[in-house]
């Protein structure tokens, strides 16, 4: 399937399709920092919807200008002065994006720089691998604006640092960057470059059998809903369908006549 981001109606999003079927999704509204309007939201569920389906092996999530995303269009939500069920339905709809990235099956690597700020790091903790700049900073400034997190970040981010920690960032405005944002697990990495080393990370994920990288960007985030025993049992049988898959016959011939690639860490 070939994604038109003109058929698709992104206005907010742009699309560029990189080698290997990388595709990079750029948040594309610089002027406001990235800032996540109800329409930014729409595109989100409609190209993330369509991406299992479709010969996307990988994607980069990137901005465009300076920062990777500043949360919540603050402007848009004062003009709208919604109502509260009005305001719960939008949350719905972030929480809709949010879960078909994470769980739709797609490996996602989010290239960041700047504000990952409130709703911001919302959409960067659903990404499986988030890759920081020096530039990088996270916040969760929701207490000191009168909000409250409405787009999963007392699920994923306090997944990510744990709960008291998650507690401190919108309780107090603290601010993370640096090796203590990667030391506390806001990133995965931190580079000079984060949009150059998140397309080499989303090329060497493209090279998986598209059904083993199903299984890591779906079931195990599944799996961590669930009980261990309910958890060891998916696993079993996730691991049955996907290990015997007829695509990977040649890649375990390979590792038996020790003509495959070895695991070896790179020397300093």
């Amino acid at each position: 399937m070939t994604l038109d981001p003109h058929a698709l109606g992104l206005e907010n999003l742009a699309l560029e399709t990189l080698e290997n079927d990388v595709l990079c999704v750029t948040l594309n509204r610089p002027q406001k920092r990235n800032a996540l309007d109800a329409q930014t939201i729409e595109e989100l569920i409609s190209l993330f919807a369509l991406l299992p389906r479709s010969t996307v092996r990988a994607v980069v999530l990137a901005g465009a200008g300076d920062h990777f995303c500043a949360g919540l269009d603050l402007v848009e939500h004062h003009r709208e002065d919604r109502r509260p069920e009005e305001f719960m339905q939008l949350c719905l709809r972030w929480h809709e994006a949010f879960n078909k990235m994470e769980y739709g099956g797609v490996p996602v690597i989010a290239a960041l720089k700047g504000a990952v700020v409130g709703g911001g790091l919302e959409l960067a903790s659903a990404a499986h691998i988030r890759v920081a700049d020096r530039s990088t900073y996270f916040a969760l400034p929701e207490g000191q604006r009168g909000l409250f997190t409405g787009g999963g970040a007392t699920i994923r981010v306090s997944d990510l640092v744990g709960k008291a920690r998650m507690i401190d960032m919108i309780l107090t405005g603290r601010i993370y960057q640096g090796e203590e944002a990667i030391s506390v697990g806001l990133a995965q990495y931190l580079v000079e470059d984060s949009l150059a080393h998140a397309m080499s990370l989303a090329q060497a994920a493209a090279a998986n059998l598209p059904l083993t990288n199903f299984a890591i960007c779906s079931a195990i985030s599944h799996m961590q809903n669930m009980s261990a025993l309910d958890a060891a049992y998916a696993e079993s049988v996730v691991a049955g369908v996907v290990n015997t898959q007829p695509d990977a016959r040649a890649r375990l011939a390979a590792f038996a006549d020790k003509t495959a690639a070895r695991v070896r860490p790179e020397k300093s």
